[in-house]
């Protein structure tokens, strides 16, 4: 892990700690990533619940309960479906706070509407807050995936600040 995410890691750490908050996470695109840098901290069991890989649509359905209409009329890589992964996690994990992402990590799978490099991150909280973002990261799918860790990170450290991710 670098040490930008290090340190962001850290900062969502005591924030979470601080508030008294438990956090979730779903990953398609990631493929775990985000729960993997924040678990890499020593005492992240005070403070992460558990996470969750959905990558097919099928585990997005089962496991968080998004709907496969919305993954049929929207795309699994949509605000809408990255919203409802979202707070499927918050809902079947009992965290306060989730956050889930989805999107084309490449080097295939993107056109026109999504390229590659298209991420939506969506951030579900305790008093109904949900915000989503769509991102276009560049360069090869491992910079796509952890310039998306990074950002489910900075966005996550935004809302516990009660700032808009």
């Amino acid at each position: 892990m670098n040490g930008e995410l290090a340190t962001l890691c850290a900062k969502l750490a005591a924030l979470a700690q601080a508030q008294g908050l438990r956090l979730a996470t779903a990953e398609s695109c990631t493929g775990g990533l985000v729960a993997a840098a924040l678990t890499s901290r020593a005492g992240s069991s005070d403070w992460f619940e558990r996470g969750w890989v959905t990558y097919s649509n099928a585990a997005k359905i089962a496991e968080l309960g998004v709907p496969a209409g919305l993954i049929a009329h929207h795309g699994a890589v949509s605000e809408e479906v990255a919203g409802a992964m979202a707070l499927g996690t918050r809902c079947r994990s009992g965290a306060e706070w989730a956050v889930a992402l989805t999107g084309i990590a490449g080097p295939g799978g993107g056109g026109a509407e999504k390229p590659v490099g298209t991420v939506w991150i969506a951030w579900a909280g305790p008093s109904g807050q949900l915000r989503a973002r769509r991102y276009h990261f560049a360069g090869d799918r491992g910079a796509v995936r952890e310039q998306a860790v990074g950002a489910a990170l900075r966005g996550w450290i935004a809302a516990l600040e009660g700032v808009t991710p």
